[in-house]
């Protein structure tokens, strides 16, 4: 709509126009924000897969084991 138009409008129908504007933006918020909750809702599965996957206790590492892994990983100590 052009600036002209809307200066020939009166009062009541600026004010009308505006009430329109209003409801059509706060439709295509709630219809925005029902599009982005249903895919918050999608991608929260893989949120609870991960977390699923973070409980799973780790196997513990005895000493030896973790002595062997040393050596292993620096040769010069297992030279001295």
């Amino acid at each position: 709509m052009a600036k002209n138009d809307l200066d020939s409008l009166s009062i009541e129908e600026l004010a009308a126009l505006r009430e329109n504007a209003t409801d059509k933006l706060m439709e295509k918020v709630a219809t925005r924000r029902a599009e982005l909750e249903a895919e918050l809702e999608k991608l929260s599965q893989y949120d609870k897969l991960a977390k699923k996957t973070q409980a799973a206790p780790l196997a513990k590492v005895k000493k030896s084991d973790e002595k062997k892994s040393d050596e292993a990983r620096d040769p010069i100590a297992k030279a001295a």
